[in-house]
């Protein structure tokens, strides 16, 4: 005959240790109950407070007599308790040892060190709100981080080895005609000779009564745009020119693109050199239309809308275009010369690096690369435009892109894990894709938690530089541009064919405080871990050393930042 014994073990904390021990021997069809367990086959354990019931059934086969098999019975049941409990004691602590690193206990530890907080920057007792005093602090984190960097850099070195730098193949203009045929019939050829931007003039056939803007997308999609354009639309009749009982608009084109990149200083470039008088920038400072609005995509995670038609595209150099049309219609020499040193630029800051709606609109070649690139249509119109990039150390631009765009749960822990992920992601890729491949796969790009090919400055560059003239190009440090703004602002100056400024137009754009700068809450979580630097710096250093090689300054290789 078989019997049950039913134990109650009940560990208290503050080493106020009772065993209730209740035996219901006999049959297994006893009714007999413990008094703890209220006749529940369990065990039931309370470690730092919480409770934990685990099903104990301990079976022994009665030998003997009745009393001595009673004996026995209790005997090796709690014998068999005691090793049980052990056991469940030791399960706690190596849960501890194991994955207390993490804070995330499989079991809650017995032990009363005090629990590590979740952001590394706060201390026990501590409040937000004073994180700024402690983030150089060192973490549990960042220590357990060190220990994975061999794994984590044998991720980088086979990444590496697969790093090859080839020389794309160009389009042929007819197949980028087949693709863009709308915008190929409204952008001219040639454009206007006595005109520094590149201009046309273009038949308006709407009536007086007509709105210019009506079916203008940007304005339709977004309604912070809606003051832009009521703006235009005042302007926009008394600057038509008439010939033969026709109206006639100017139309523009930028004369030159600050093309990337993102969390790169592009926004303050842009707003101190807007301060010029003899520049206009587009009505909206990123229309973002080479690179997505002519795809239809305002977020790629929210699908495909309508596509943006390259008529509202040149709808936002409007107010520019007026002011070079009052230059040409001048009857002055001064008034026409003033007005047609006029030079459009724009500052979309993906232009450089955002290829990734290729997938949706252009059969995929076999091996997985583009055929056509953003700067292949820019260079098809506009060959002679002039490019400028800045670029800053892309292992803190990664940081400060990851700061500006994750929406919460920021912390240097939760960066370093991205950024391991992405590691991994990305070496997957370049196991079977090439460097060129990988780089502008959007399904690899929209996986990886953070932007880490954003800062490949040396493959887009390369691309670039297929279609454009070296010469063409003025690439910048933002680290140079924060430490002599009047330095980089005449380089700009000078790279574009721009008149001197007055001293107080000099001063008023080199003194002003720098734009879009981190925000306070972003800064008082302090820098990223030291060993999420270093495998960054790992990451990055062959693109940066290719870099620096191209534009033939060490500085790019941002070995001293």
């Amino acid at each position: 005959m078989r019997h049950c014994i039913n134990c109650c073990i009940q560990l208290l904390p503050n080493n106020e240790h009772k065993q209730q021990v209740g035996c219901g021997g006999g049959p297994l069809h006893s009714h007999l109950e413990c008094p703890a367990c209220k006749g529940e086959n369990k065990i039931v354990l309370r470690v730092d407070g919480k409770q934990m019931n685990l099903l104990a059934v301990l079976e022994v086969r009665a030998e003997g007599s009745e009393s001595w098999g009673r004996f026995l019975r209790f005997k090796k049941g709690k014998r068999c308790s005691l090793v049980f409990g052990l056991m469940i004691m030791t399960l706690v602590m190596a849960s501890y040892i194991l994955s207390g690193a993490h804070q995330e206990l499989l079991i809650s530890s017995p032990f009363h060190y005090g629990a590590f907080p979740s952001n590394p920057s706060l201390m026990d007792g501590e409040n937000p709100s004073d994180t700024k005093e402690h983030h150089h602090q060192p973490s549990v984190n960042n220590i357990s981080y060190v220990k994975d960097y061999p794994g984590i850099k044998l991720i980088i070195n086979s990444i590496t080895a697969r790093i090859e730098f080839t020389t794309r193949q160009l389009p042929d203009i007819e197949d980028l005609k087949k693709q863009e045929l709308h915008m190929f019939s409204v952008i001219p050829n040639k454009f206007l000779p006595n005109s520094k931007s590149p201009c046309w003039y273009e038949e308006f056939t709407g009536r007086n009564t007509t709105d210019p803007y009506l079916t203008n997308s940007y304005v339709l999609y977004s309604k912070r745009f809606r003051s832009t354009f009521d703006a235009l639309r005042k302007a926009f009749w008394g600057h038509l020119s008439h010939a033969s009982g026709k109206h006639f608009r100017l139309r523009c084109l930028p004369r030159f693109y600050i093309i990337g990149q993102p969390k790169c200083g592009t926004t303050d470039l842009y707003d101190r050199l807007r301060l010029h008088p003899e520049v206009k920038f587009s009505a909206i400072k990123e229309p973002h239309w080479w690179t997505r609005k002519r795809f239809g995509i305002v977020r790629l995670r929210d699908g495909l809308r309508d596509r943006y038609p390259v008529e509202d595209y040149l709808d936002l150099f409007d107010l520019a275009a007026h002011q070079i049309h009052q230059g040409l219609q001048a009857s002055s020499a001064e008034e026409q010369s003033r007005m047609t040193r006029i030079i459009i630029g724009e500052a979309s800051a993906s232009t450089m690096w955002d290829n990734n709606a290729w997938t949706f609109f252009y059969d995929n070649s076999t091996d997985g690369e583009p055929p056509f690139l953003t700067q292949d249509f820019i260079h098809a119109f506009q060959p002679d435009a002039k490019l400028i990039v800045m670029l800053r150390d892309p292992v803190e631009r990664l940081y400060s892109d990851y700061l500006y765009f994750a929406s919460s749960n920021k912390s240097a822990d939760d960066f370093h894990e991205k950024v391991t992920e992405a590691l991994q992601l990305f070496e997957n890729c370049m196991l079977d894709y090439s460097l060129r491949a990988c780089v502008y796969n959007n399904t690899l790009n929209n996986a990886m938690p953070v932007r880490l090919q954003v800062g490949l400055y040396a493959v887009y560059l390369l691309d670039w530089l297929t279609v454009f003239n070296k010469e063409q190009f003025l690439v910048l440090r933002l680290e140079d541009h924060a430490s002599n703004v009047k330095y980089t602002m005449h380089r700009v100056f000078q790279f574009l064919n721009l008149g001197p400024l007055g001293e107080k137009q000099e001063t008023l754009m080199t003194k002003s405080p720098a734009s879009n700068a981190r925000r306070p809450e972003d800064r008082n979580l302090g820098p990223m871990w030291p060993v999420t630097q270093k495998i960054l710096q790992d990451f990055y250093g062959p693109f940066n050393a290719r870099l620096a090689q191209v534009l033939a300054d060490e500085a790019f290789a941002w070995k001293k930042t």
